[in-house]
């Protein structure tokens, strides 16, 4: 699975365990999942190109590096998503953020679009899609779609934790895209939960489990 790239930083380990424990309060797992999306962001955005520039440091002059003008966006998928953006924010503040609306239609099981606002240059944009939980996969291979129609060339997936049904998914439908994740666990149960996974992430960011 060379698109897959499974992020086993300790730090990262160590927050998810977190996150996964049932006794952890609304605060803190929202906090968690923020400073993850931080730590994922560094490694999702490692292939930035660099540019090299010339400055003055308090000593002599010095040859280093930027980025080289590479403009990003984020499309969280609401709303768990939304609890991936500020976290980003930190490493990149001058990153636009698109969202994305979904509803699973009850008779069809398929993703429906409610919402979907994007930056209007989004189509010069290198885009990083953000669900924390990619279970089943429908909802992010919709999103990934929906980003496409706007013209947008290169794409990313963002997730905490993952299912092997949900990568297998987002693989089918869209092979161009490179899946970021902290975690693949075991399997989906009856329900279309993630086992072991950590529960409803978008109830246990804004409390309303």
């Amino acid at each position: 699975m060379e698109k897959v790239h499974v992020l086993d930083h300790p730090l990262l380990q160590h927050k998810l365990s977190i996150l996964r424990d049932e006794s952890t309060g609304v605060k803190e797992f929202r906090e968690v999942v923020s400073e993850i999306a931080t730590l994922m962001c560094y490694e999702a955005t490692r292939d930035l190109p660099l540019q090299a520039v010339e400055v003055q440091t308090p000593v002599a002059k010095a040859v280093t590096h930027q980025i080289s003008g590479k403009k990003l966006a984020i499309v969280p998928v609401l709303r768990a998503g939304l609890g991936m953006v500020d976290g980003i924010l930190t490493l990149v503040p001058s990153v636009k953020v698109g969202h994305i609306g979904l509803f699973r239609d009850p008779e069809t099981l398929e993703p429906v679009k409610y919402y979907c606002k994007m930056p209007t240059d989004i189509s010069e944009r290198d885009v990083i899609v953000l669900d924390p939980m990619l279970a089943t996969g429908g909802s992010a291979s919709a999103a990934i779609s929906f980003v496409k129609e706007y013209g947008v060339k290169n794409i990313k997936l963002m997730n905490i934790l993952a299912a092997p049904e949900g990568i297998a998914r987002v693989q089918k439908d869209h092979p161009d895209v490179d899946i970021y994740v902290a975690a693949v666990d075991e399997k989906l149960n009856d329900h279309g939960y993630i086992v072991p996974g950590l529960g409803d992430a978008g109830d246990r960011i804004f409390g309303t489990k």
